[in-house]
């Protein structure tokens, strides 16, 4: 196991393997000069990506702490610095550092627990990371279900994977949605906050959250007209964090530090949601 001493100093990476899921987002897979995964990680941390001259960004790893390889990262194209990581190529380096956050709590209050994952497009990349963590320790949680939804077919990342893997495995059920038909999809069609409603989940089930802003804002109102309460529901907030340090204060919510405090929180831990919500 390779543990990271100091998650300030960054490390070199080499990207050994670049996949296309949509057409906007990509997944890297990161190994260290030694060939090696980097460091350890929680499910939900996130780590920081950078190139001299270019820029730094915040991003989750979607790999499992579970695969002893390598890390992942599934970057949506959108800004400066994510526009220049799609544009490597495999063997290139990169400088990253991590992990950070706090992870969501897999080993503690996950444990022997029925599960609800809802996510809404790229939402699904950190979520990724907890769907395989569970998988492998497939004996410590009850019935897992997975809600995903996003505007196309196109658009689903890691569509083959859900299709090759999770759709099989037994005890977990895979909902999936796009927002619009297509010609090429007999699947569900319609909105992720709409679909969960007419899933009518049991309301015992704890709720693991992830996607646009409007997307989590009216899942929440579902899930607490179906019954649910916002102590079972949990989400990130990663995209708030920015120095990942609690130095520059722009991941600021409330009396909460995304950085510091999460990025995963449990809703109630909330006093308020970001103005976006």
């Amino acid at each position: 196991m390779n543990v990271r001493q100091d998650p300030l100093i960054p490390m070199i990476g080499v990207v050994t393997d670049i996949r296309t899921d949509t057409p906007d987002v990509k997944t890297f897979r990161v190994v260290g000069l030694d060939g090696k995964k980097p460091f350890e990680h929680i499910p939900g941390q996130c780590a920081m990506l950078s190139m001299p001259g270019v820029g730094e960004a915040l991003f989750s790893i979607t790999s499992s702490p579970t695969n002893q390889d390598y890390l992942e990262f599934s970057i949506k194209k959108c800004g400066c610095v994510t526009s220049w990581l799609h544009e490597m190529d495999v063997g290139q380096q990169v400088t990253l550092r991590g992990p950070y956050g706090n992870g969501f709590p897999v080993d503690t209050d996950f444990r022997g627990k029925d599960l609800l994952f809802i996510a809404g497009g790229i939402g699904l990349a950190p979520l990724r990371s907890v769907i395989n963590y569970v998988r492998h320790y497939r004996d410590r949680y009850g019935a897992v279900d997975i809600v995903y939804g996003s505007r196309s077919k196109e658009d689903l990342v890691d569509y083959q994977e859900i299709l090759d893997e999770w759709c099989r495995e037994d005890g977990i059920q895979v909902h999936l949605t796009i927002d619009r038909e297509q010609p090429d999809w007999d699947g569900h069609v319609g909105f992720v906050p709409n679909y969960v409603k007419e899933l009518s989940f049991d309301t015992g089930k704890t709720v693991v959250m992830c996607g646009p802003p409007i997307m989590i804002k009216f899942t929440l109102a579902g899930l607490l007209e179906l019954g649910f309460v916002r102590e079972q529901v949990y989400t990130t907030f990663e995209l708030k964090m920015k120095c990942a340090l609690g130095k520059c204060g722009r991941c600021n919510i409330g009396d909460k530090y995304v950085c510091k405090d999460g990025p995963v929180f449990r809703l109630d831990q909330m006093t308020e949601l970001p103005d976006e919500y």
